[in-house]
């Protein structure tokens, strides 16, 4: 798609999971790539992979890796330093990185609220504040990687949950302020993917299993989600063509999981 070519998107999360699955769509399209990660090795792969799904439409200097947790206020301003440094502009920010952990409200510790809401509101909203002046330039957009858990509560994940809301709020807020500058800012709400996001958050093989087999029932459509249907609702959205009337929409892309309530 030619709206791509020439763009630069900043993508975190992206050595695995929903970011990785963006940055390997974005780059088959000609886009050039910003990506950000905690594994340098997972990014470097995450980096040879795009470089083979584009099939020559992006050059070796056209993706680079900015390895570092986005817990730390300093990397994420290395990490759009770097970016600016290195292509002089960002035309798209898609927030993908993101934690999970178990823990009811009576139950959760202030740490593991802290850190969740640190990982995926504050670094959310850091990036966007200093992303907007470079993103006013360009006409660029905003994608925020929220959940279903953001429109939905669901029992054991309410630090999870109260995050992904604020996400949703965030993106609705900085739309309506942004629209005027001609910056869209909207969200996607996932629901169960396969990644291992769940793994990371304390699930063992056995109770990931059982998950996705129970994902087939609590999902209207009948199974989990991949990865590459979220991607690619994060490039309609991206699309200043596509999705040119389109901000501060918060989009399902989750099987009808939000619809359904229980009995």
């Amino acid at each position: 798609m030619a709206s791509f070519l020439n763009k630069v998107a900043l993508i975190t999360g992206a050595s695995s999971g929903i970011g990785k699955g963006v940055a390997l769509h974005l780059a088959s399209l000609g886009c050039s790539l910003s990506l950000s990660g905690r594994n340098r090795d997972n990014l470097n792969d995450t980096r040879l992979k795009c470089l083979e799904s584009s099939k020559g439409l992006v050059k070796e200097d056209q993706i680079i890796v900015v390895e570092g947790d986005l817990i730390d206020e300093a990397n994420r301003i290395n990490l759009v330093s770097k970016t600016l440094a290195h292509f002089g502009k960002i035309d798209i920010l898609v927030n993908s990185a993101g934690i999970i952990a178990k823990g009811n409200v009576d139950v959760t510790p202030l740490d593991v609220w802290d850190k969740i809401m640190d990982v995926n509101v504050k670094s959310v909203f850091h990036l966007m504040q200093l992303t907007i002046p470079h993103l006013k330039k360009t006409k660029g957009n905003i994608v925020n990687v929220s959940s279903v858990n953001g429109l939905r509560a669901f029992a054991g994940v309410a630090a999870y949950c109260v995050s992904k809301s604020a996400v949703d709020q965030l993106t609705r807020n900085a739309a309506l302020e942004l629209a005027a500058d001609g910056v869209r800012v909207n969200a996607v709400n996932p629901g169960v993917i396969v990644t291992d996001i769940h793994k990371r958050g304390g699930m063992n093989d056995q109770e990931y299993a059982a998950f996705l087999e129970k994902s087939k029932t609590t999902h209207p459509l009948g199974r989990p989600g991949t990865v590459d249907e979220v991607a690619r609702a994060i490039r309609f959205l991206a699309d200043n063509q596509d999705s040119s009337f389109i901000t501060g929409v918060t989009l399902s892309v989750d099987g009808g999981r939000n619809l359904v309530c229980p009995r």
